[in-house]
């Protein structure tokens, strides 16, 4: 079992930053993939950006450039820090980790919801224009 913690939503105007935390537990050396999710009212939940334990990482087209995930693996936490906040970037954002999807024995993080079994309560974050 692994357990996550957002914190650091917030409510900023059109322009500004925030950076979101999320703090691992439990058997994290299983959760070799983390993400970012997140759901705005009345639509589907969507990858924001990945990483893998071995540094690679994607974005989701809307937020490259603006968005940055990184991890502190001696402090089991997840940080995405976001600039250049737009109104649509208004939602609950998720945390979420897995092992992976493997094909042989490469190691794949998808941008899917579907691929992560874990999951944080959510943090919400509210761009005004």
């Amino acid at each position: 079992q692994v357990q996550l913690v957002e914190s650091g939503g917030g409510s900023v105007q059109s322009g500004g930053s925030l950076r979101l935390s999320c703090a691992a537990s439990g058997y994290t050396y299983s959760a070799s993939c983390m993400a970012w999710f997140r759901q705005a009212p009345g639509k589907a939940r969507e990858a924001v950006a990945v990483i893998d334990s071995d540094g690679s990482i994607g974005y989701a087209d809307s937020v490259k450039g603006r968005f940055t995930i990184s991890q502190d693996s001696a402090k089991n936490t997840l940080y995405l820090q976001m600039n250049s906040l737009k109104p649509e970037d208004t939602a609950t954002y998720y945390c979420a980790a897995d092992r992976g999807y493997y094909s042989g024995d490469r190691r794949y993080c998808l941008m899917v919801r579907g691929a992560y079994g874990y999951w944080g309560q959510g943090t919400q974050v509210t761009v005004s224009s």
